[in-house]
């Protein structure tokens, strides 16, 4: 009878180590499925609404390798890059390296690149003239009041030798680097967003492709000049980026995002979204 008993304990011992087995291998199969498919939010700020429309498609992408890429949209250049400092958003998408390198040399800023979008053109737009060449003595002209989005305004005045800059005005020219004004232009400098509304006001402004666009205008069609068509006098530095923290310049989810958006569906689609005017950067 003991011999008996012993053996029903020995049996139903072994059947709850087996169960309690079971379910933990159950449970560990489980949580492992739970972490691989686990989606990840971040967010990314942008300026303008060809941006937004680009990036709303990478989202969709990304959904297949479940990162929620949520578009947050700011009014002007000022924002994001203090948004992105403050932890407000994870990335940014709306600059170029001229641009924010100049961020964190006026904020002791450490944002830094982790990928290149596209080239954006800087044009000169008029409602007054239909050609620059019809630009006369006295004459004012709009430019960003940026460092180096008004540099590369008054590169662009140079490149149509409406001024002369001087030879060692560097990368981010200012109004002070002018050195001959032969139509003695004044030069209006703007909030980069102004510069578009500011064309009834004018007789001409340089306005960068992304208010322009949202203003209606047709880049290709309507500018008087694009620097672009003479894309080996952009620099480098003009290119945009993708920009994250210092810190976060290795994170693998991150580097998802960048991929994501450096592919022929998106060129396609910045293609379609302006109209062939932006050229993609990587």
């Amino acid at each position: 009878m003991k011999k008996k008993f012993l053996f029903g304990l020995a049996v139903v011992f072994s059947l709850v180590v087996l169960g309690a087995c079971g379910s933990s291998s159950s449970s560990t199969t489980d949580s492992s499925k739970s972490a691989s498919s686990k989606t990840e939010t971040v967010k990314i700020g942008v300026v303008s609404d060809s941006a937004a429309e680009i990036w709303k498609d990478v989202a969709k992408r990304l959904k297949d390798q479940n990162i929620n890429l949520k578009i947050v949209e700011f009014t002007d250049y000022n924002q994001p890059n203090e948004a992105l400092t403050n932890g407000d958003v994870d990335l940014n998408a709306f600059q170029h390296v001229a641009f924010l390198n100049n961020y964190n040399t006026d904020n002791n800023g450490d944002l830094v690149p982790i990928g290149f979008t596209f080239v954006s053109p800087l044009g000169l737009y008029s409602d007054k003239v239909t050609d620059y060449k019809d630009i006369k003595d006295g004459d004012s002209i709009a430019i960003p009041n940026d460092v180096t989005n008004g540099g590369r305004a008054l590169q662009l005045l140079a490149a149509i030798d409406l001024i002369t800059l001087k030879k060692d005005a560097g990368d981010s020219p200012t109004v002070a680097d002018i050195e001959k004004n032969p139509l003695n232009l004044k030069i209006e400098e703007l909030d980069a967003a102004q510069t578009a509304r500011s064309l009834s006001d004018v007789t001409a402004a340089v306005v960068n492709t992304n208010y322009a666009v949202d203003s209606g205008l047709t880049p290709k069609k309507d500018a008087l000049y694009l620097d672009t068509d003479n894309l080996s006098d952009v620099k480098d530095i003009y290119k945009n980026v993708v920009a994250a923290r210092k810190e976060d310049k290795n994170n693998a989810t991150y580097k998802k995002i960048v991929a994501e958006y450096q592919t022929d569906e998106t060129k396609k689609l910045i293609d379609k979204t302006t109209d062939g005017t932006d050229i993609p950067a990587w």
